[in-house]
């Protein structure tokens, strides 16, 4: 083990406050991509606050423009469905399935395949109402409004913008403070104008570059889509 991953070892034991399982996930980003270690207490924000958020009945919105909205959208797709783990139904659901007037076939094929969500929504994959924003307000408005009509207070806004200054996503984040949401924006080495925000984390990655500060956007969220799904799902 070089003197990078010993000296990391070491320090994650005194700081991170989660499942073993969850721990090697994040132990596993931070030293196959040594590049995000400054990134690294942010990470651990952005999971304290969507574990937070899941644990009080909340969900996720997402949004970014061009290569970020299919981030947005991926990000959703992890969530949503399974990840790595199996997410096993409540006792309640179970109950719920028992107790329906559905066939014993169709029950054994409801509690074989289905599975509990990370409840998320990608504000950037509806296009008839993406459009109908634009059209009928302003283009400006396409995620904020729909922050405002899905939001909830303690629901997170996952924002993503390479150049941190993209302006429909500023205003989102903004609408998103205004009604109770906490906010997780991941963007760029200098971060924007998203980084000034009153956001409750901003994860830099250190580059510059669009497409290589997308290659550095998706460890980070794959490792928190994983952290959370084990955190909330694993014994």
């Amino acid at each position: 083990m070089d003197l990078f991953n010993a000296e990391y070892l070491q320090n994650r034991e005194k700081e991170l406050v989660m499942k073993p399982s969850a721990k090697a996930y994040f132990d596993d980003c931070i030293l196959s991509f040594p590049v995000l270690l400054d990134c690294k207490s942010d990470i651990e924000k952005a999971f304290d606050i969507l574990v937070s958020c899941y644990r009080a009945d909340g969900k996720v919105l997402t949004c970014g423009n061009g290569g970020s909205a299919a981030d947005a959208d991926h990000i959703v797709g992890e969530l949503m469905n399974k990840f790595a783990l199996k997410r096993p139904l409540r006792e309640q659901d179970k109950r719920a399935v028992s107790s329906s007037g559905v066939s014993l076939e169709e029950k054994e094929f409801l509690y074989s395949h289905l599975q509990r969500q990370l409840p998320a929504i990608s504000l950037s994959a509806h296009s008839p109402l993406v459009t109908a924003i634009a059209n009928d307000e302003d283009a400006l408005m396409i995620f904020g409004q729909q922050v405002f009509g899905y939001g909830r207070p303690g629901d997170v806004l996952m924002a993503l913008s390479t150049s941190g200054n993209s302006k429909n996503v500023i205003i989102a984040l903004h609408i998103a403070k205004i009604f109770g949401l906490r906010t997780i924006c991941l963007t760029g080495k200098d971060g924007g104008a998203m980084k000034s925000l009153s956001s409750d984390v901003c994860i830099c990655v250190p580059e510059t570059i669009t497409y290589k500060i997308q290659q550095l956007h998706q460890p980070v969220y794959h490792c928190l889509c994983a952290m959370v799904e084990t955190e909330l799902f694993s014994s």
